[in-house]
């Protein structure tokens, strides 16, 4: 059984169900992405970063 907590995108109400309780919405995951060592995007993230700071 997966327990993992969702949030509603239409009204916003956390549940663990797989359809919103409330408004019958789509529900997203909130948690964050596993850590990896192996981030095959974190080059990519550097240079926004950096990009960021620059402006």
């Amino acid at each position: 059984m997966n327990l993992k907590m969702k949030k509603c995108s239409a009204c916003g109400i956390y549940t663990i169900q797989d359809k919103c309780p409330k408004c019958n919405g789509d529900l997203n995951v909130i948690y964050p992405p596993k850590f990896s060592v192996q981030d095959k995007y974190g080059k990519y993230r550097r240079i926004l970063k950096k990009q960021t700071r620059n402006i």
